[in-house]
Parts: C-alpha cells; structure tokens; sequence
C-alpha cells in the first residue's frame, strides 16, 4: 500500500513504497540523469564555461575555447561517438524503467543507406534515444551493418562541453549539412534518424493523441531524394503517454505564447509533468509506461539530384501512406483502439 501524505489541501501525494528492490532504484536514478542531461545541462554547461573564467580555473574555459574552435566542425562532420559510452551497463536500466522495445517488421539491406523517420516526437523522445542512440535494444543486432545517427537542433552543439557529451551518443545536427553528411561519406550501412514532427509536435504531444506532424514536412523527402537512401517510416507507440501536458490546445493563449517563443527560440517549452523520484503524483520524471518503436518497411528512393515538384509530392504522399499502414497495422497489439487513426497535420 501506498503511504499518502497532503500537499495544498486538496492534492495527495502517493509515496513510493520504502523497500523497493534495487534495480527499480537503478532504473529511476538512470533515467533522472537523462532527464537531467536534456533539461539542464546545457545551460549548466554554458554558465561553467563563462563562470570558470572568472576563477581561479579560467585556463580550464580558454584551453577549452581553443580546443572548441579547432573542433567546431566536428558535430558537422559525423560528430563524434564513443562506443564504449553507449554500450554501457546503465542505458540496460532506462529501457527497462519503461519497458522500451525495439520491434523490427522488415530486413534493411546495409548495402544501402537509409532516412529513417520518426514518429511522433513525443516530449523527450524516449524512444529514439534508447533505440538509435545508445545501445540497450538490440538495434545492432536487429540490423547488423547499419551505423545509426539520430539528429538533434544545432543549437544544441553550441553550447561548450554540452556538444561533446552529446556527440558521444552518435547525435548530429539536424540541418542539411549535418543530416548529409553521413550519407555522403559512406555509399551504404548508415541510417540517419529524424524526429521529423521536431519541436512544435513536442507540443501536441499529449496522452492518447496521435497527431503527426507531416503533412508539409518535406525536406527529409528531398534529402532521401538527392541522396538516393531509402525512406523507412517508424511509428513509437507509447511515446505520447510517458508525460502528462497542460493543456494547451490550438488557438489558445498558452498555445499561442508556446508557437512564438518557439518561433523565435528554435525551441519549444511543452509544459509537461508526470511523477516524482520518491513519489508517483507530481514531477518531472516519466511515467513507467512501455513503449514499442515499430520499425516499417523501406521504401526504395532512386537518387535524384533535382527532384521535381510533383516527384517529391508522390513520394511524400507514399511515405504518408506507408506510415498510416504501419500505424494500421500494428495499433491494436499496443493498446490502441480499431477506430482510432492518425491525424497528418
């Protein structure tokens, strides 16, 4: 039984149980340094790196300013990941915390190279992250010969010190020169995963909805185009339910204020919540609820330097509908109901 407590009045607080077994406490305490890492540690970064200047350790900022300027290029150029961080007993316990598993539903041939898109963005894309980033759910063995690279804002390999921890997972920059690159550099054996709704689907991502946004999201068509890498769509099912949101549904002021900061930030600021550390009604920390990222079937992509208009509309509308199948498919083995569908915004 769980140990309630008041908060305000009228909210309880559910405790957590005090003897619970060690490897739920692992779990928890992996997953907090996650979100940890995605909420706070880049301006943390950003304020050492200028507040060390002003100390007795500013050798520290200025060696690290030289080494960031000869390096600069690097997240550009297939960033930097290390193995050995990925590989790590730890990402074990974050995929359990959920659960989180990988599912596979086609073979993908490492002789070519493959945009991977996926769906939804949910609020912290657990999903992606334990499934492309690190190496807790068999994607190497699922898919042996294929090298993931996940895409993340540039913004985010500007800040100093936060760029290299992030770069060690295999992240890249998601505009055209990062999301390239990779795909250039080797004819076959590499798979760039993008979160295409990015950060404003962050703000429809709310439990038991399934709205994607898509419906005028082509560049990564036009990409796989010019690259000539087959398009595989990916559908997460679960990845909506692990946060609760405020409600901040379209013509809103709250959804209103959001877009525009989010316009001119790059950023969106879902204000999202869910459970505590050592209790279950409030906090920052996910919800214990599986996820399944579905892995479809790869659509071929002829390379075509110069696609034309009504090329890239077609394969777009198939990614669509390729998308919609595999979602139809395999909605009710995960919870969801027959006559729900997904919603292309």
């Amino acid at each position: 039984a769980l140990a309630r407590g008041s908060l305000c009045g009228n909210m309880k607080l559910d405790f957590a149980p005090l003897h619970v077994p060690r490897h739920r406490r692992l779990q928890t305490a992996v997953v907090l340094i996650w979100v940890f890492s995605f909420l706070a540690l880049a301006p943390l970064c950003i304020f050492l790196f200028f507040f060390l200047l002003f100390t007795q350790y500013w050798l520290v900022s200025v060696l690290y300013a030289i080494w960031w300027f000869i390096d600069y290029d690097t997240p550009w150029r297939g960033g930097r990941r290390v193995h050995f961080l990925c590989g790590l007993k730890l990402w074990d316990h974050m995929r359990d915390y959920f659960p989180v598993k990988l599912v596979k539903t086609a073979e993908l041939d490492p002789k070519h190279n493959y945009v991977m898109g996926f769906h939804p963005h949910g609020v912290l894309v657990a999903g992606a992250f334990s499934n492309f980033c690190v190496y807790a759910t068999g994607f190497r063995q699922m898919f042996p010969g294929l090298t993931s690279y996940m895409l993340m804002l540039p913004l985010w390999f500007r800040a100093p010190f936060f760029r290299d921890y992030i770069m060690c997972a295999g992240l890249i920059p998601s505009d055209k020169e990062g999301a390239s690159y990779p795909l250039q550099l080797h004819p076959g054996g590499t798979a760039v995963v993008i979160a295409v709704g990015g950060a404003p689907e962050a703000l429809d991502a709310h439990p038991g909805t399934f709205n994607v946004l898509l419906a005028k999201k082509k560049g990564f068509i036009k990409m796989a185009m010019e690259q000539g890498a087959h398009l595989v769509p990916i559908f997460s099912f679960g990845e909506n339910e692990v946060f609760d949101q405020v409600d901040n549904s379209r013509g809103t002021w709250l959804r209103w204020t959001q877009e525009k900061l989010q316009g001119i930030m790059g950023i969106s600021l879902p204000l999202f919540h869910a459970r505590g550390i050592f209790q279950y009604s409030f906090g920052l920390m996910p919800y214990r609820k599986p996820i399944h990222t579905v892995v479809g079937r790869p659509i071929r992509v002829e390379k075509n330097p110069k696609p034309t208009s009504e090329e890239l509309n077609a394969l777009h509308q198939l990614y669509m509908d390729e998308l919609s199948n595999l979602f139809e498919k395999h909605k009710t083995n995960y919870g969801v109901e027959k006559d729900v569908h997904l919603n292309f915004v």
